[in-house]
């Protein structure tokens, strides 16, 4: 679909900050539509709040997620619509709410949608009435006791789950019986406190597992499906290294068929509207593939989506919000049947770059970036929010970019594309990833696609880095070999001088 201006919708608001903020920004630039971004102090000089034709500030660090507050301006400001991106108010169905009855188009799913997919183990009886596989469990639990008897039937490992929870939160893995009475209370407990909703289920866990996705997109009355991500590489369940398509189901013939027929009869049973993606596990012995939940969102890993499926999701996301605004259902059922395709065109990955310290069990790493430069070139594709002198935050998630790559050719030549993008990546002023993002896609279990949700759990990063313990006024740290063309005084010297 080629890009054309929107017809209802002038002005977009974008509720969000980072790269994904960026991203919408450009979208509608792309779709001459102006731009209104809000920021936070600690946001000031970000590239959002530059690229905006329109920039308001928010008082406060956690204002991103006040909702009176975004509404507010997009009152003043005249908004026609809201775009959330993803996480802060992306799924808060009081906000999708609010939004709609101030007669403001919110960029996404309907507030029915995202309330439907909220709780857990609702989504289970979703799946369950369409015949969608859904991984053997329960309904929820009251008390320590009955988790121990229904761990008992389902037969152990065994995951304890927040109804309400999302993004790796409210997880515990038990293996016997005595596990069960700790891991119950703290799931409890955190549920309580993080998602306002103390509600736990049981899960059978399979050790030997995959985490597959698969990218949905409806109109209201017709649903398509644009193929699937792998994103197993996960460290504390939150993604690290995505791919399209996947190696496992490329490899598997007929999955691909089933999960996306699968995808679409689920997001089809809410009459589902905007971007989605329903994620599935899929057992790595047998591929039976069970559905774990659908976030009503745009997805981080969208771009390899796109790459693969020659399709802009965010534009096609402001072509759905403007056909609202006119007053129709959505885009017409055949332009939307028209971006389908049945297989990928190559590969794409993608590689997410972050401020932290691996060798500080990956401790976000705040600071000023005195000097970036992203790689360029063919296939090569990086969505960021920073800059040379960008600071920074310990406020908020230490992404810094998404580093994506595509090749025509597959998938060995795009992962030598990834590993040369990342090399010619720098970063410097802060600690990042970058090393240890290397050494996981040069792995042999990358190399072959045998990476399971749990691989990076034991990945040993080999760190080219001296870590100070205890500094002294009379230490200095020196970059190897140091200074052998310019010296100011200084002598070439061992990465450690005292």
């Amino acid at each position: 679909m080629e890009p054309k201006p929107l017809l209802n919708i002038k002005k977009v608001l974008v509720a969000n900050r980072g790269e994904i903020a960026v991203r919408c920004i450009k979208a509608c630039r792309e779709l001459g539509v102006h731009s209104i971004a809000v920021y936070t102090d600690a946001d000031t000089t970000s590239l959002h709040a530059l690229l905006a034709d329109e920039a308001i500030p928010l008082r406060g660090s956690d204002t991103y997620t006040d909702g009176a507050a975004i509404l507010s301006i997009c009152r003043s400001t005249r908004a026609d619509a809201v775009f959330p991106g993803y996480g802060f108010l992306s799924e808060n169905v009081e906000f999708a709410d609010a939004v709609t009855n101030a007669g403001i188009v919110f960029v996404g799913p309907s507030s029915a949608s995202i309330k439907a997919m909220g709780l857990k183990h609702e989504a289970r009886s979703i799946a369950e009435a369409v015949n969608v596989p859904v991984i053997p469990g329960t309904s929820l639990i009251p008390s320590t006791h009955e988790a121990i008897e229904g761990a008992k039937k389902l037969g152990f490992p065994v995951m304890l789950k927040a109804t309400g929870g999302g993004g790796g939160m409210g997880l515990q893995i038990c293996y016997d019986d005595d596990d069960v009475p700790k891991a119950f209370a703290t799931v409890e407990s955190r549920a309580g406190a993080l998602f306002k909703n103390s509600g736990v289920f049981l899960e059978k866990y399979y050790p030997r597992s995959r985490h597959i996705e698969v990218q949905v997109f409806g109109n209201g009355v017709e649903v398509v499906a644009l193929g699937e991500r792998e994103c197993s590489l996960q460290r504390r369940h939150q993604k690290v290294i995505e791919e399209c398509p996947s190696p496992f189901v490329e490899r598997t013939p007929g999955l691909r068929e089933k999960m996306l027929q699968a995808a679409v009869n689920y997001a089809s049973q809410l009459k589902y509207k905007s971007a989605g993606t329903v994620e599935f596990l899929v057992d790595d012995e047998t591929a039976d593939f069970f559905f774990l939940e659908m976030n009503t969102r745009l997805q981080v890993e969208h771009g390899i989506t796109e790459m693969c499926y020659g399709v802009d999701l965010v534009h096609l996301m402001l072509y759905q919000a403007d056909f609202e605004r006119g007053g129709h259902l959505g885009i017409p059922s055949v332009e939307l049947q028209s971006i389908s395709r049945p297989q990928p065109l190559g590969s794409a990955i993608e590689a997410r770059v972050y401020a932290e310290v691996p060798l500080l069990d990956f401790a976000p790493s705040p600071g000023v970036l005195q000097h970036v430069h992203w790689p360029q070139g063919d296939g090569v594709r990086v969505d960021t929010w920073v800059k040379s002198g960008q600071h920074i935050t310990p406020l908020y998630d230490p992404l810094v970019a998404k580093v994506m790559v595509h090749s025509p050719a597959g998938r060995v030549d795009a992962q030598k594309r990834m590993l040369a993008a990342l090399a010619d990546t720098a970063l410097q002023g802060t600690q990042t990833n970058l090393q240890y993002l290397s050494q996981v896609l040069r792995s042999d279990a990358f190399t072959k696609g045998n990476t399971l949700t749990n691989f990076l759990a034991s990945f040993q990063v080999d760190a080219c880095a001296v870590q100070v313990l205890s500094p002294g006024v009379f230490t200095t740290v020196q970059d190897y070999p140091g200074r052998r063309a310019v010296g100011h005084g200084v002598p070439p010297a061992v990465p450690w001088t005292i």
